[in-house]
């Protein structure tokens, strides 16, 4: 189970990733069941990101894999075309959500927005690396 202190320490280390980079986030995460818990926009950070990171983070828990494999298998002819319309909307498959586990478990998620799809997965990377 995610705890507030988790989620802070995560977005943490994502925020140093992204200061690395040079590009403001915006970076959300949610529990085991889809629920966010914490979220931080970083000075800067694009203001219609802010409800795509929660997303992100969301669709990363709901299907317990990242946004930019979702979004790798979600294309014309693959097995998960279409599923960005599933939800009523709310599935993103832009590259940046991670599920965050614990022992081999999925117990939350992390969603980045603000920059190109490697930077956000990058940054996201970085913050589930923390947990």
């Amino acid at each position: 189970m995610i705890q507030l202190a988790d989620a802070r320490r995560i977005i943490a280390a994502a925020e140093k990733k992204a200061e690395e980079l040079g590009q403001p986030m915006n970076v959300a995460v949610v529990d085991e069941g889809g629920n966010l818990i914490a979220f931080e926009r970083m000075a800067n950070a694009w203001l219609g990101s802010i409800d795509i990171s929660q997303k992100k983070a969301w669709t990363s828990r709901a299907f317990d894999i990242t946004t930019k494999d979702l979004g790798a298998n979600s294309q014309s002819g693959d097995q998960f075309f279409g599923i960005h319309a599933s939800n009523d909307g709310k599935v993103m498959i832009f590259a940046g959500g991670v599920p965050l586990k614990q022992d081999g478990k999925v117990v939350g998620a992390i969603g980045v927005s603000g920059g190109s799809g490697v930077q956000d997965h990058a940054v996201a990377e970085a913050g589930a690396a923390a947990l």
